[in-house]
């Protein structure tokens, strides 16, 4: 697969693109974990995908998943909950903030 070049350079883009503040993976499962600042404060988003090799060798990324997947996207999706946890009590330590004081994700509604 070619690297595309921007800029001049391969190692401009990947200076440029964003990275993850975080990363979980098991066997062929890969959970990315992304900070977003937002008018509330920071929030973690994370991506789920699975790693894979096509007929050239090339490795490639999906986010489709088969019944053989579903327990390790259990797992980094668990991994990835408890780690945004950590990081969210650490703020609060930090910085003396009570848990009242921060606006649930939701806004107090259901998300489904």
């Amino acid at each position: 697969m070619a690297v595309k070049q921007k800029n001049g350079s391969a190692k401009a883009d990947a200076e440029a693109k964003p990275r993850p503040v975080h990363e979980i993976r098991l066997g062929r499962i890969k959970c990315a974990l992304w900070a977003n600042e937002t008018e509330n404060g920071l929030r973690y988003n994370c991506t789920v995908s699975r790693i894979y090799k096509d007929q050239n060798g090339a490795w490639q990324r999906s986010t489709s998943f088969g019944l053989q997947d579903l327990p390790l996207v259990s797992r980094v999706s668990d991994l990835a909950l408890l780690w945004i946890y950590e990081k969210t009590q650490e703020k609060i330590e930090n910085n003396g903030v009570s848990n009242e004081e921060i606006p649930p994700d939701t806004g107090g509604e259901v998300p489904f």
